[in-house]
């Protein structure tokens, strides 16, 4: 795949007003014990449900043949902070070296987000050590605390210092002719939701939504953005992105549908996205049309626009398409994600019982 945004664990140094889930938290003592273990205890089956190879045809970069090109995909690794003590040794190193031992040193990108205010040499050389391709300062906004406005220019002044000794380059500007895609790096950028970024409206998810902050109105198809379904099942082609959370449940966005497509504890990603392949429903999220995706179980687009309208926690009126898809998996699509897991697992069933002697 060209994409997969992991959550290692949701335990974090901060408290964003603008989370797009609540759980992203400080936790302490066996509250925190038993996030980061959640991380701990499925890292491995989720890595090794990950696609066999992490490359993907790019049709915008043709070979000199006029053939797509391959390229090697993205594994994004997030959390929450994955930088903090409880996280980096016990989970997120080991989940960068089980990377590592899937796909080879060349054969995946790992690049990771992080608040970038817990970051030191030490750190970087460690990662650089687990092979680290980019790194991601995803905090450049003004709701983190700490910075507002000029606050930020000295954090990322420092910042470029500590990469740039390390031996990281700036993501190139693609107006230089540079396709970072197929360079090597170690890179590092900088991003956050300010205005006139991807993410700029804020998702109506966790606490944007608990703080009334969305700005998205019926005409923000996130669904069709990057890190939205667009593409999801396109699987071995650009364009192609899935999330996962700490205990393998996968989604077709990064902002999350109301329920998770698959779990990747108990089943191959690709097993998963075959089998919604060619489904009315997810072929429409899988065109970053979210508005049609009830009409083949029949939900008109009338049906789908006024489920898509709400009340804020402040009692202000809001209407987001992701609002409708939310309300449409829980009155109607609950039931064919069940019926098509249980399909699934079916097969896994059977295949381990003929391949032990007993099928």
């Amino acid at each position: 795949m060209e994409s997969i945004y992991y959550v290692l664990t949701y335990a974090c140094h901060r408290k964003c007003r603008h989370c797009y889930d609540t759980r992203f938290r400080p936790y302490v003592r066996d509250e925190l014990k038993a996030v980061v273990g959640e991380g701990i205890e499925s890292y491995r089956r989720i890595i090794a449900n990950l696609p066999d190879t992490m490359t993907y045809l790019d049709p915008a970069h043709p070979t000199a043949g006029g053939a797509p090109s391959e390229r090697v995909g993205r594994i994004i690794m997030a959390g929450g902070e994955l930088l903090i003590d409880p996280v980096r040794e016990a989970l997120f190193y080991p989940a960068m070296e089980a990377v590592r031992e899937k796909y080879g040193a060349r054969g995946a990108r790992i690049s990771m987000q992080t608040t970038g205010d817990v970051v030191t040499p030490k750190i970087l050389d460690e990662l650089l050590e687990r092979g680290v391709w980019m790194i991601a300062v995803a905090s450049l906004d003004d709701y983190h605390v700490g910075m507002e406005g000029a606050k930020r220019d000295a954090f990322v002044e420092k910042l470029t210092r500590m990469f740039e000794n390390a031996g990281f380059s700036s993501v190139p500007d693609p107006a230089s002719g540079r396709d970072h895609l197929t360079e090597d790096g170690p890179f590092y950028v900088f991003f956050g939701a300010q205005p006139g970024k991807w993410i700029s409206e804020l998702w109506p998810r966790g606490r944007a939504w608990e703080n009334g902050l969305s700005t998205a109105t019926m005409e923000t198809n996130f669904c069709s953005r990057w890190s939205g379904a667009k593409n999801f099942l396109n699987h071995g082609v650009a364009g192609s992105e899935v999330a996962i959370e700490p205990n393998g449940d996968v989604y077709p966005c990064c902002l999350k549908t109301k329920l998770p497509i698959g779990n990747l504890v108990e089943e191959r990603l690709v097993d998963i996205l075959e089998s919604l392949k060619g489904h009315p429903v997810f072929e429409a999220l899988n065109a970053g049309d979210p508005l049609h995706m009830g009409a083949s179980m029949g939900w008109t687009d009338d049906d789908f626009i006024a489920a898509s309208h709400t009340e804020t926690p402040q009692g202000a009126p809001y209407a987001n398409l992701c609002i409708g898809c939310d309300r449409f998996h829980e009155q109607k699509l609950g039931p064919v994600i069940r019926d098509l897991r249980e399909r699934r697992l079916g097969v896994l069933k059977n295949a381990a019982m003929s391949g032990n002697g007993r099928g």
